[in-house]
Parts: C-alpha cells; structure tokens; sequence
C-alpha cells in the first residue's frame, strides 16, 4: 500500500466525473460530468473551465485536427468548444441499438488514433448484458465488436498496442479482460480474464496502462487506485481521499502527472472529497495517448 499526496483541483465538484484525458497540443486536461452535461478544462495556467454539453457525454479524447470526440447518449459525437462559450456539435455515428435509457460510457484511443467506447443501461440495478463496444475509425462507426457487457469501462492498451485491456464495473461482474489487438485492423481476440476484482477491492473503473506496461484501474468504491503488472499480478495500491475514483489518466510535460475524476458517494464521511477531481505524481511515467486521427 502506497500513500500518494493528492492536489485538489479548485472549484470542481463533479455528480460523476469521468474520462480525463491529457491535451499534449493544447497542453490542457479535459474531462466530462457525466448527469451535468458539461466537459471541463484545465489549462496550463491552471485556470478551469466548463461547457454546457446538449447531452450526456460519457467520453471524450482529443481530436488530430483539433476538438473533441465524445461518446454521448445518441451517438458518438464531433465537438467543438469555442472561447465565447457556445458548443458545436455533429453525429458522427449511432449504433443501431442505442435504444431509450442507454448511452455510451467510458471511451480511449487505441495507439494508431482510433477511438473506441461502449455502451451501457444506465439504470445499473436492472443489471442489463446489452452492453456493446464499438470502434470508430477512417471507415466510421463499427459494428460492436465486444457484446454482453454490463458496465463497459476500463479501455488501455499495452505500449506496443498489442494487447486491449476493457473491464465491467458493474457489481456482477468486476472482471478485467485482455485481449489480442491486430495494429493494423483495430481488431481485438482471444479474450481471457485478466483480473478480477473479486479477489482485490472495489470494481474496476477507468484505466490507463503506463509506460512500463502495468495497468492501473480505479477501484471504485474502495477509494483507491490499483495496478497490475502485465502478468496480472497486483503490485501497488495508493488510496486516494474519495470513495469512488472513476478514471485515471497521465499528462503533463513529462508524463509523470496523474488526473483522477471521482463520482459522489452520498456517503457522509465521503461528502468533503467526494465527486472532486484531483492530480497526484504516483512516481512513474505514463504514456501518451494518441489523438483521434479520424
């Protein structure tokens, strides 16, 4: 077990924060709050700000050309954010299946820039396997290529982008898989169990895989951040000041920074820290993802 010193992101409190991600261009931190329908920024000069969304969105990355791409209620989604505060967005793709009470959930950029996210039952009580994962590159939206999921999350790849990691967050599930991954295709194989929460804490949450290849996932509901080396062995665990962290990621100059989005517990000894959003240096160096390239 590892303490890590936590810096507070001022004047954030987030119902479900989610999907930070690292803008090495514009040298910027981005996340969503999933109910509040906004993204938010942290720039260089550590100044945040938000942006009134028209629908959830439960990812976002960084676009090549500049922008976000973000999986939202109907679709996955082009978007613009402009300094005067007004948002454009354009429907880049829906799944056929993307039916009432559903939305996309955690999403990543695999290592050549295709974006991929998931989609879920946002009522998670009534525990619905309808759960897809769907990959977005130069030829569009794809068909699902991951079905039966619960609460789809927990997307990283390995460093040589060889292997796909996705986890299920939901309480019957708590599984972590790794799979094959085909560079040139984008496509995933031989599944296999990779973790499993059940025999740690918490359930896995967002992810990220840093430099040396180990996987970090949000353990949530345990309050900390859990990281397996590439065998599946469980390493190091730092625990963290909220209930419920969400999602990891690196950034920074040096890729030593990690940024952790977190979701309110409700829980009274959790109401201080609880939905902030917070950087810690956990003394190694990340990776850095790719931007969407399409």
């Amino acid at each position: 077990m590892t303490a890590a010193s936590v810096e507070r992101i001022d004047g954030v409190r987030c119902t479900t924060g989610e999907s930070p991600a690292w803008d090495a261009a514009a040298k910027a931190w981005y996340w969503v709050d999933i109910p509040a329908k906004r993204v938010w920024r942290l720039d260089a000069a550590s100044k945040t700000r938000f942006w009134e969304l028209p629908e959830m969105a439960g990812c976002v990355a960084p676009r090549a050309r500049g922008g976000l791409i973000a999986g939202m209620e109907t679709g996955m989604y082009d978007v613009d954010l402009f300094d005067n505060g007004t948002v454009a967005t354009a429907l880049l793709g829906k799944p056929a299946d993307l039916g009432a009470g559903m939305r996309f959930n955690d999403g990543r950029t695999d290592r050549q820039g295709r974006f991929w996210s998931g989609t879920m039952f946002m009522d998670m009580s009534a525990a619905k396997d309808i759960g897809k994962l769907y990959r977005y590159d130069g030829h569009g939206l794809s068909q699902p290529l991951v079905s039966g999921l619960l609460t789809q999350n927990g997307l990283s790849w390995s460093p040589d982008g060889k292997t796909m990691y996705l986890s299920d967050s939901h309480p019957q599930s708590r599984l972590v898989w790794a799979f094959d991954y085909d560079v040139a295709t984008g496509t995933p194989s031989n599944r296999r169990v990779f973790a499993n929460l059940a025999e740690h804490v918490g359930r896995p949450d967002g992810a990220v895989v840093d430099a040396d290849g180990c996987y970090w996932t949000c353990a949530n509901d345990a309050g900390c951040l859990l990281r397996f080396t590439p065998s599946g062995k469980l390493d190091r665990r730092i625990d963290l000041p909220f209930a419920k962290p969400s999602m990891c990621t690196f950034g920074g100059a040096d890729l030593r920074t990690m940024i952790v989005t977190s979701i309110v517990s409700g829980k009274p000894d959790d109401a201080e820290w609880g939905g902030s959003v917070v950087l810690l240096r956990p003394g190694v160096q990340g990776l850095a993802d790719a931007a969407c390239a399409f």
